[in-house]
């Protein structure tokens, strides 16, 4: 596996590589690899003649209150990862080379970024998709695979593929769980034995809608209200909010329709989880 830090040499290598007929496929990560990650990365190998992984803990999406300087970084280890899983390339680019200064130019788009997430983070969205098209500028890949876990983001990047005509389909893949259920995330390893204990309340929450949508309920108050009741069960859990959203716009819907997103964030001590489930009436 080679190790590439220099954009420009990014970006030759790629152009080699496309000129060769190679089908390149890319994962955008923040690096301190779970399962989830290496997830997209087999399926990547599995569709794509070439994978490119990239790791870049980028702070234009945290706010100064969050955890950007303490977020889990351990490359070596994930060096380690993907070699095993044969990734032919690791882009692990310098942020002066990213933002260089000055910085004035930043992705926003509108309306679904202002909603779910956006509420608790409201620059959280402009830094994702500035660093994604950023990326997808200099790697062009084919294909970019993202996790469910991360649904609004998934949505959000696909609607600015498709305004900005990036060509590039992307790869929704499923979220990848630990036994009890919690969405595999690297901020897991933040929470306390006791907090740890009440992190499947997002997931128990989201399996009663689930059950609801199955046995015919399609009113989003009645769902969310139950979910609310639920999830008052976990004390040492905080609701942070319950969207139910549109699958393809990420819209605010009433009813459930063909395809609709369950999402939820909780707090879990000071640790903030996402989850979320995707449902269809029967």
């Amino acid at each position: 596996m080679e190790q590439i830090t220099g954009i420009r040499k990014m970006q030759q290598h790629c152009a080699t590589l496309r000129a060769q007929g190679e089908k390149i496929g890319f994962v955008p990560t923040m690096g301190h690899f779970h399962e989830g990650h290496l997830s997209l990365v087999k399926r990547s190998k599995k569709e794509c003649s070439a994978t490119i992984v990239s790791i870049f803990v980028n702070p234009m999406q945290f706010a100064p209150h969050e955890d950007f300087d303490r977020y889990p970084r351990d490359i070596n280890r994930d060096k380690k990862l993907l070699k095993q899983l044969g990734v032919e390339v690791l882009f692990t680019p310098k942020t002066g080379q990213i933002y260089p200064e000055p910085f004035l130019t930043s992705v926003f788009v509108d309306e679904i970024t202002t909603i779910g997430e956006g509420v608790s983070r409201p620059k959280h969205f402009q830094g994702v998709t500035t660093i994604v098209a950023k990326l997808l500028n200099i790697v062009q890949p084919a294909v970019m695979y993202l996790g469910q876990k991360d649904i609004q983001q998934a949505v959000i990047l696909k609607k600015m593929i498709h305004d900005l005509n990036i060509p590039v389909s992307v790869r929704l893949c499923p979220t990848i769980r630990e036994k009890d259920g919690l969405a595999m995330s690297s901020r897991n390893i933040y929470l306390s034995s006791k907090e740890r204990q009440s992190a499947p309340a997002l997931i128990t929450t989201l399996r009663t809608a689930e059950k609801m949508v199955e046995s015919g309920e399609k009113d989003c108050k009645k769902i969310t209200k139950k979910m609310e009741a639920v999830f008052d069960r976990f004390p040492k859990a905080k609701l942070d909010y319950i969207l139910c959203a549109d699958y393809k716009s990420f819209k605010p819907v009433s009813k459930v329709n063909s395809r609709t997103i369950i999402a939820l964030a909780a707090y879990a001590g000071d640790i903030r989880l996402i989850d979320n489930i995707i449902v269809s009436p029967p």
